[in-house]
């Protein structure tokens, strides 16, 4: 905690940008250059509509494509 108040500190003192990341997140805004489809989640099906899948066009957290 005291790091980060010193960047905070020394990037207020020279008027610096501060930017942030949230590397975790990153793997959910990841485009897949592959197709994959997942079946519905539970309720968000329709009537007659059950049978259908979604092409996923970015991952998903957990997914082996989100690392590449």
């Amino acid at each position: 905690m005291t790091s980060i108040r010193t960047m905070l500190s020394i990037a207020a003192r020279m008027d610096l940008e501060v930017a942030q990341l949230d590397v975790k997140m990153m793997f959910l805004h990841g485009d897949l250059e592959e197709e994959i489809y997942m079946q519905q989640p539970k309720g968000f099906m329709e009537k007659g509509k059950e049978n259908l899948v979604c092409r996923l066009r970015k991952s998903l957290y957990g997914l082996k494509q989100a690392l590449w």
